[in-house]
């Protein structure tokens, strides 16, 4: 993937150069021929395009926002009320992710989502123990975290 990328702008620099111009334009007309270019030769590659990588990444990050979003208003509308209708709790939550930097990436974002803390792993990285400040219904927390975080993580793994 790093070899891609060094590739990519390697391409567009000697794009710059060939046009003796050295201006933000050429140089994104050099990085689109660069796409073109390694998007033609993909099939040297032991991997897929880093492209995917990037645009896998940049959806677990908009996914990430938007659930920071909805938690902090839920956590809000909870906190304002006169009297606190929540329903707190822990659950246990196996996961299929291999990767020590996965199961890293999955706690924080679930402990930094307002509501949500990963109080402990279990010695073989595969179960988290989460804690919620409002778990009415626990097969759907487990749901909203493995198909929103897990499939996003696993997406950006190459």
């Amino acid at each position: 993937m790093a070899f891609q990328m060094i590739i990519h702008f390697i391409i567009a620099f000697l794009w710059m150069f060939l046009n003796n111009a050295w201006t933000l334009q050429t140089f994104v007309s050099g990085f689109l021929i660069g796409l073109a270019i390694l998007y033609l030769i993909r099939g040297f590659f032991p991997q897929r395009l880093y492209v995917y990588f990037v645009i896998a990444a940049l959806k677990l990050l908009l996914i990430f926002l938007r659930e920071l979003f909805l938690s902090t208003v839920s956590v809000v509308s909870q906190i304002i009320r006169p009297k606190l209708q929540i329903q707190p709790g822990i659950f246990a939550m196996d996961v299929d992710l291999e990767k020590d930097w996965q199961i890293t990436l999955l706690s924080s974002l679930i402990t930094l989502t307002p509501g949500t803390v990963v109080v402990d792993i279990s010695e073989d990285n595969k179960t988290l123990y989460v804690h919620a400040i409002h778990l009415p219904d626990i097969e759907k927390a487990k749901d909203d975290i493995n198909n929103t975080f897990v499939k996003a993580i696993q997406e950006v793994t190459p």
